[in-house]
């Protein structure tokens, strides 16, 4: 029987009227919306408004059985039973909102029906996206446009949520979100589609689109009616899509997260774990070798947990970090009684290892935790926790140890703060500890376990990665290392304390940490247990590190020392560090033993070193004492260099000779002892060294600023400047005023001007300062000691005592002559050998006399006159400087007027000293050179013929170098004096003043025979 016409108009108007005739109201999206999900400008499609919030759907007409016999009909089949022809998708979406709303248990499929509708909109969207690129902009028109059908669905569904939502929320939040999920999947690989990885991208084109906007904002509605009460249903459904429908159904989590994130990451953990309990727990291999296959059989949501957080942990870090916190702290409190507490009690059991496995999944979240997780572990956290793991069998408290170890290996942020906890924690209690802050012992052998285990796990992830090649992948990084790298001079110290298994743990860390980030890491670890050792107990930790790493690593201590070279010239090291540093370098090159022990590395370590001299010998002039100081003694020690360029020897040669003087001068006995072999050291390295050493010792003693120390007169200051004085700033018009007035010229042709005071007065009277002549004698003893041993006469190095003192060498003899004359006598050149007769004194008066005062300011010069003349014939090259000095005696002595000689002791002195030097250097014959023991008994008039004798002798007989031979036999070189003059004609005077003093005289007559 044919419906009556009216009712087929009835039911037209249904179908075109979709809510009873109620007129949708527009209005903005929700407040709850981040800003990430509608960015401005991108909030729909172009040209379309603002998203209307649905209006409440008004109570359907009822429908008489016929009537919803043929809105079931035209739902199934398509067609309109009327009229007999095809229904529209709108009239079809129009139909199934009807029986929606009239015949409830049509409902699932009426859902399901109207996946379609929201199918073919997101399509005909994306073919408008693509339409609008390639330039056909009126594609769109030729189809339906299905926007306001949208909009109707979105009024009935929501109604029904608002009305009730315990029937509604959870069905429709799971069929929304299921849709959402599977429009994704299915639209991922259309073109203009971005990808998964662009999640801003995909979000803005996913929430420009009407369908898929409306489908987010029923199931936001969903989610915020169910908040106060039960979201878990909303929750889980979220959980199952993004299990299936990850990562295209990243965009949908970022949104929801963003708009309630406190609310998913609760719920998410609170259905994750209730999951993972229902499950069970994953086995350890499971775990530390995670796949997707194995985590969708065992625990389905954990995999969508992992990525829901992770996607929320870039804004909401603290909050879920605070969330995990509680869920671990919460685990470990008492559980409640009553009908909940046996399940409360099981997911209590669950979430320690439900908290390990995401943490063995998202690296993010180790990260997020790990920090904070450790400064929470109190005592009485600890102790709680073994209570926890104590009833676990001994086969599951492996697993959880090996799935601690492996996440501490992966574990980057707060690696070190670990590491620290399980050191301190593990160390035997004190007989200082608090009672109420000790922790059970089995927590301390557990955190030692864990010690072990990590230390080998470490070993194995570092030893067995391998070198990186073009051909393999790259190894696989150890975020705990990678974080340690910066932390190696605080392990160092760690290292240093020696506290009983501490020390042993750290080294061992301090070597898998060296192999890990060779060469780098093992040159700074090197460096820090040289520079902060303060023994050798502690120095040998360094020793002990080489030798495990020198079997993997080629050209270690090179690169140690280069780095040692680098940090302290670029100040990172304070100056206490640095003087550390050097001695520690000093004694283990000095370290001897048997087998490849420490004498390999003291061998190895010098020739590292001596790769650096002049690195380390500009910390001779370091202003600190302590730094100069070491740095002699490293040098010292230290072999020189079969080659090393000109201009990096003399400085070092003229460094040496500075510090040598400056620890002199503060009378530092350590100091002048590793100077001084220092400059042995370095005068061995090379004939051209040893020249220069000389030179710039023997013109640094003779310097103005040196020579008080060996006795010498120190010149008075300069006159200081105008503003030291008192009425240096004066104005001659002032005072020229002041002389006017008090003065009267009136009536004369004459005008007086003051023109100023010639002059500053008096010099202010100088006090030099006079060092004891103890302290001078030891400090000229000091400085010949060392010039003997630089010129060849003596040992270098602490076996001097065991060597026969040998003959100072010609050469050396010869280059401190020839700086004596450039240093007192600069004018003069070496070529004047031969003595002019004595008249000839009278035209180098001037000259003379500077030479004179020099010896008479300068004791030494006397003790380095004697010092050339042993190595004849040396004293030759001396002969401006004998000339000068005898000329100014014998005017002295020829002037005098005094009873005897002992009246001028100076010259008195200085003469013994002149003719006795001139004998030792074989330029007189022995009978002339003895006159010298007669002179305080004789008179000054009779000291003045003996030295003019003297003369006349070396005027006939030039001191010339030729006259020596070398004898083969003592390896020296004489003078055979049978081949001069006679010396009998210059005898005459001597004989005749031994004549005249017989008395007092005459037991010495034998010495001056021929």
């Amino acid at each position: 029987m044919l419906p009556r016409p009216d009712g087929a108009r009835r039911r037209k108007k249904r179908r075109a009227g979709g809510s009873g005739g109620a007129s949708p109201t527009p209005s903005l999206a929700p407040a709850g919306m981040s800003a990430l999900c509608d960015p401005p400008g991108v909030a729909g499609p172009p040209g379309a408004a603002p998203s209307p919030k649905p209006a409440l759907p008004a109570a359907p007409p009822s429908l008489s059985s016929q009537e919803l016999a043929q809105e079931i009909k035209a739902f199934l089949s398509g067609v309109d039973p009327v009229h007999g022809n095809k229904l529209t998708m709108k009239e079809h979406a129009r139909c199934a909102m009807v029986l929606l709303r009239s015949l409830p248990p049509a409902r699932s499929a009426v859902l399901d029906h109207l996946r379609g509708v929201f199918d073919e909109c997101v399509c005909s969207y994306l073919l408008e996206l693509e339409s609008g690129e390639g330039g056909l902009g009126s594609l769109r028109s030729q189809g339906p446009s299905l926007d306001d059908v949208v909009q109707e669905i979105q009024a009935v569904l929501s109604g029904f949520v608002r009305m009730n939502p315990k029937a509604w929320a959870g069905l429709v939040s799971a069929w929304s979100i299921d849709l959402m999920g599977q429009l994704s999947s299915k639209y991922a690989g259309r073109h203009g589609v971005p990808h998964a990885s662009s999640l801003n991208e995909l979000l803005q084109l996913w929430m420009s689109c009407k369908a898929t906007r409306t489908l987010m904002e029923i199931y936001t509605q969903c989610l915020s009616s169910m908040i106060s009460t039960c979201p878990d249903a909303c929750v889980d459904a979220l959980l199952d899509t993004s299990v299936q429908h990850s990562p295209h159904f990243d965009w949908v989590v970022a949104h929801i997260g963003s708009s309630f994130p406190n609310t998913i990451i609760s719920r998410v953990l609170s259905c994750g774990l209730k999951d993972f309990c229902m499950h069970g727990t994953a086995s350890a291999d499971l775990l530390l070798f995670p796949s997707a296959a194995a985590a969708d059989k065992r625990v389905p949501k954990i995999a969508s947990v992992v990525g829901i957080l992770g996607h929320l942990a870039s804004r909401h870090s603290e909050s879920i970090k605070q969330e995990l916190l509680r869920m671990f702290h919460g685990s470990l409190g008492p559980a409640r009684g009553g009908a909940g507490g046996e399940q409360q009690q099981q997911q209590q059991k669950a979430t320690v290892p439900f908290l390990l496995q995401l943490a063995v999944m998202s690296p993010a979240l180790l990260g997020t935790i790990s920090a904070e997780l450790v400064d929470s572990l109190k005592p009485g956290v600890l102790n709680q926790l073994h209570q926890h793991f104590a009833a676990l069998p001994r086969e599951e408290l492996e697993n959880v140890v090996s799935i601690v170890v492996h996440l501490i290996c992966q574990t980057a942020g707060g690696a070190y703060r670990t590491l620290q906890f399980l050191v301190n924690t593990a160390m035997p209690a004190s007989v200082i500890t608090t009672p109420g802050l000790a922790v059970h012992d089995s927590v301390r052998e557990a955190c030692d376990r864990v010690i072990q285990l990590l230390l080998l796990n470490l070993q194995k992830l570092v030893y067995n990665r391998g070198a990186a090649s073009l051909a393999e992948a790259p190894p696989r990084p150890v975020p705990f290392l990678d974080e340690l790298k910066g932390r190696v001079r605080e392990l160092c110290v760690e290292t240093l304390r020696l506290e009983r298994k501490r020390f042993l743990w750290q080294h061992q860390l301090l070597v898998l940490l060296s192999v890990y980030c060779s060469p780098s890491c093992a040159s700074e670890a090197l460096c820090c247990l040289l520079t902060l050792a303060k023994s050798q107990e502690e120095l040998s930790l360094a020793t002990q590190l080489y030798a495990v790493l020198s079997s993997c690593m080629s050209d270690l201590l090179p690169a140690t020392v280069q780095t040692c070279v680098c940090q302290i010239h670029a100040g990172g090291l304070s100056e206490q560090h640095t003087a550390q540093l050097l001695q520690n370098l000093a004694l283990a090159t000095q370290w001897e033993g048997e087998g490849p022990g420490p004498a390999s590395v003291s061998q190895q370590l010098s020739q590292a070193v001596s790769a650096h001299l002049y690195d380390f010998g500009q910390l001779l002039l370091h202003r600190h004492p302590q730094v100069a100081q070491a740095a002699s003694l490293l040098l010292s020690v230290c072999p020189a260099p079969r080659a090393i360029r000109p201009a990096h020897l003399f400085f070092l040669v003229r460094a040496a000779v500075h510090h040598f003087f400056l620890v002199l001068r503060s009378q530092n006995p350590t100091g002048i002892s590793y100077g001084s072999r220092l400059l042995c050291c370095l005068s061995g390295a090379s004939p051209m060294a040893s020249k220069a050493i000389l030179q710039h010792l023997v013109e640094g003693s003779l310097h103005p600023g040196n020579a008080e120390l060996f006795g010498g007169l120190v010149e008075p200051p300069a006159a200081g400047s105008d503003a030291g004085l008192e009425g240096a700033q004066l104005s001659l018009l002032d005072i020229n005023r002041r002389f006017m007035a008090a003065v009267n010229f009136s009536g004369s042709v004459w005008s007086v001007f003051h023109a100023g005071v010639i002059g500053r007065g008096l010099k202010p009277p100088h006090a030099p300062h006079q060092r004891e002549l103890e302290e001078i004698s030891h400090n000229i003893q000091l400085f010949l000691s060392l010039l003997l041993r630089c010129c060849g006469a003596g040992p270098c190095g602490p076996e001097a005592s065991q060597r026969v003192t040998m003959a100072v060498s010609p050469e050396a003899a010869k280059t401190v002559a020839v700086v004596l004359v450039e240093t007192v006598c600069p004018d003069v050149t070496n070529s004047e050998l031969t003595w002019p007769p004595e008249e000839h004194t009278r035209s180098t008066v001037e000259r003379d006399i500077q030479v004179g005062r020099s010896f008479r300011d300068n004791p030494l010069l006397f003790q380095l006159l004697s010092l050339v003349a042993a190595g004849r014939p040396a004293l030759c090259y001396c002969s401006v400087l004998l000339r000068g000095l005898l000329a100014t005696l014998m005017a002295h002595w020829e002037a005098s007027r005094e009873g005897d000689t002992t009246s001028s002791p100076w010259h008195l002195q200085a003469s013994c000293a002149l003719v006795a030097c001139m004998g030792e250097g074989q330029l007189l014959p022995p009978v002339l050179s003895n006159m010298h023991e007669i002179f305080d008994q004789l008179a000054p008039f009779e000291v003045h013929l003996l030295l003019l004798s003297v003369w006349d002798y070396v005027h006939d007989n030039s001191p010339l170098p030729q006259k020596f031979t070398f004898d083969a036999s003592t390896g020296l070189f004489f003078r055979d004096f049978s081949r001069d003059t006679d010396v009998g004609k210059y005898l005459c005077v001597l004989h005749s003043v031994l004549h005249k003093n017989i008395g007092r005289l005459g037991l010495l007559s034998g010495r001056f025979q021929t």
